[in-house]
């Protein structure tokens, strides 16, 4: 499964919409996705959502060449 994970860039800071940033993970489940983002950055993980074949699709066309996996 491809998740896409909304985080803060860091964990020291107030969240706020302007500063969300994303990253797309493979990973077999949720907690599993959750635990090696936390795991390997200093994230603040703010939602991490499963992406459907069409969500996954609409991000590939949208983002195009800036669309990659994140690999730990």
């Amino acid at each position: 499964m491809i998740y896409k994970v909304y985080f803060q860039p860091t964990k020291t800071q107030n969240p706020k919409r302007e500063s969300t940033k994303s990253l797309y993970i493979e990973a077999p489940d949720l907690p599993t996705a959750r635990l090696a983002v936390e795991t390997n950055t200093e994230y603040n993980v703010e939602q991490i959502e499963e992406l459907s074949e069409a969500a996954l699709t609409y991000e590939q066309q949208s983002l195009g060449e800036r669309f990659k996996l994140t690999e730990f």
